[in-house]
C-alpha cells in the first residue's frame, strides 16, 4: 500500500513538472512587438566647428530595467527612420548582446555629454557574443545594421532627442 502511494506521488510530481514546462513554453511571444513613438533624437556631424544634422529618428525610450533588459528583442522589422534610445543607470562601460534580437543592428555607445564614442555595426541577430563600448557611455541608440555607415555617422558626432 505505501510503495502504491509513492508511485502514485512520484507519477503525480513527474507529470507537474512537465505540465509546467509545457506551460512555461507556450508563453514564448508570438505577437509581433510594436513600435511606440515615446520621443525624436537627431544626430548631427560637426563640419567647421557647426552642428549639421544628419538624420532625425523617432525613438522608443528604454530608461527601466525592463525596458533595457528587453530591448529590441523579438522584433521582426523596424522602418529606417526609427531606433531605441537605451538610457542607462549608469556612466560606465556598457556591452550588448543580440539575444532573441531578430533584426541586424548598429550600436551606438553615447557619452554623458551625448557625443558618440563607439560603435559596434551589423550586430548579427540572436548572437549572443557581448558587444562593449570599449569608453564609458550614457546612453546607446539601436539603429537598423548599416545605417551608421550609410549616414556616415562618426566617434564625436553628437546627438539630441526630446521625450514625447
Amino acid at each position: 500500500m505505501k510503495k502504491n502511494i509513492f508511485i502514485t506521488l512520484i507519477a503525480v510530481f513527474t507529470l507537474s513538472i512537465f505540465s509546467c514546462k509545457e506551460e512555461s513554453e507556450k508563453k514564448i511571444i508570438t505577437e509581433e512587438i510594436q513600435f511606440t513613438k515615446e520621443g525624436e533624437l537627431s544626430i548631427h556631424n560637426i563640419v567647421d566647428s557647426i552642428p549639421s544634422k544628419v538624420v532625425a529618428l523617432d525613438i522608443e525610450i528604454a530608461d527601466n530595467d525592463y525596458e533595457r533588459e528587453t530591448g529590441l528583442m523579438y522584433r521582426k522589422t523596424m522602418e529606417e527612420k526609427r531606433g531605441m534610445l537605451f538610457i542607462q543607470k549608469d556612466f560606465k562601460p556598457q556591452s550588448f548582446y543580440m539575444k532573441n534580437t531578430l533584426i541586424p543592428l548598429d550600436i551606438i555607445y553615447i557619452n554623458d555629454e551625448f557625443k558618440i564614442v563607439s560603435f559596434q555595426k551589423n550586430a548579427k541577430p540572436l548572437d549572443e557574443t557581448s558587444l562593449p563600448s570599449g569608453k564609458p557611455a550614457k546612453y546607446v541608440l539601436e539603429i537598423n545594421g548599416g545605417l551608421s555607415d550609410k549616414w556616415n555617422l562618426k566617434v564625436g558626432d553628437s546627438i539630441y532627442f526630446k521625450k514625447n
